[in-house]
């Protein structure tokens, strides 16, 4: 039996996976192969009594820095650094700690697989030095990874446009969502449960465009939004909660960080809108998908080709507000199945963990 390959995962929060699209990648990628490789996880400042050894027969290794933030960029260049000499393969989820790839490139030609993540400098959360940092992590990745990894078509498109270099479409498993009834104890937790109620789940931030959908359910009685976010977390979400929170037909949920709970939620609803612009391939979005229910999405490029622009799609509130007035149960059934046979055909992790395993 021929020796396995040592991979070490960079960039993620680690695992256990919590929260996020990096998160649940690396806990399928690591579930699903570890028989072929051997898996070291890099993980965020946690406190001792929390730490695993050992999670999916993969080796958690912990840094004194927090994944997200300033902090964030130490964090990926010391994993990166402290790992290049001792490993087959490097996968690396984001830029920002790319900066570090040209001075060890020139002592070792480790293999290395970049995710990219996205474009992250278009976010209007940045400053100006900020914006520039990141773009040029960008461009640094994109020249120095052995391997690109783009999970949506529009960023394949993006990155040889503009570097002339070709990547590898990987997108997102959603098949990991279970089609759940509710309970009498969920109803109790959740009353709008035993109502009829479209859903939408997003982080508060501004290129998630909540404001939009709020406002388009705010000038409607017709039908009932359920939105889930970390309000809390961002002043832009306290905002929205004040707003928003005393009109009859608009729920304010907080996050749910239990996935039952979240399935239950998103398999009683009637509608999903997805809200996202600056996203690739949603992991919220291909989630929803798995699950059969009919999609409505806000227009972009990387939405449509996540949905093979096989449903409705909105670009301000008065779009939303039209749409959601006049669709028929009909469209919203044929929506529906489209979805679900698109989720089936491309967003599986078996699928997405055996392409990721030919990059290693």
């Amino acid at each position: 039996m021929k020796n396995k390959k040592k991979v070490a995962i960079v960039g993620s929060v680690g695992l256990p996976p919590r929260y996020g699209g990096f998160e649940t990648l690396v806990h399928h990628l690591t579930r699903n192969k570890n028989e072929d490789y051997i898996f070291t996880v890099f993980c965020q400042k946690t406190p001792r009594s929390e730490r695993l050894k050992i999670f999916n027969g993969s080796r958690l290794k912990y840094l004194p820095f927090k994944a997200n933030g300033f902090q964030s960029i130490i964090y990926d260049i010391i994993a990166i650094t402290s790992c290049w000499f001792k490993y087959d393969t490097i996968l690396i989820l984001g830029t920002p700690g790319c900066v570090i790839l040209p001075f060890l490139k020139a002592l070792k030609n480790t293999n290395t697989v970049i995710n990219f993540g996205g474009l992250e400098w278009k976010r209007d959360k940045w400053n100006r030095y900020v914006l520039w940092y990141l773009k040029l992590t960008e461009r640094i990745a994109v020249k120095y990874a052995s391997k690109i990894v783009a999970d949506n078509q529009y960023f394949c498109e993006y990155i040889l446009e503009t570097y002339g270099k070709e990547s590898c479409l990987i997108e997102y498993g959603g098949d990991h969502t279970k089609k759940l009834d509710h309970t009498a104890e969920l109803i109790k937790r959740y009353p709008f449960l035993n109502e009829e109620y479209d859903v939408s789940v997003s982080r508060a931030q501004p290129d998630n465009n909540l404001h939009l959908l709020l406002e388009a359910y705010s000038r409607t009685s017709r039908r009932k939004i359920v939105l889930i976010s970390n309000y809390d977390k961002f002043e832009y979400g306290r905002d929205l909660k004040q707003k928003y929170s005393d009109i009859p037909n608009i729920h304010l949920q907080d996050a749910i960080y239990i996935q039952e709970e979240l399935d239950v939620i998103r398999s009683n609803a009637r509608l999903y809108i997805h809200s996202h612009s600056f996203c690739g391939t949603a992991p919220s979005l291909v989630e929803a998908m798995n699950l059969g229910l009919p999609v409505i999405a806000y227009d972009v490029p990387t939405n449509r080709y996540t949905t093979e622009g096989k449903t409705r799609y909105f670009k301000n509130g008065e779009d939303l507000m039209r749409i959601i007035n006049n669709l028929k149960e009909e469209e919203e059934k044929k929506i529906g199945q489209d979805m679900s046979e698109i989720a089936r055909r491309r967003y599986r992790w078996e699928l997405i963990c055996d392409a990721y395993a030919k990059l290693f």
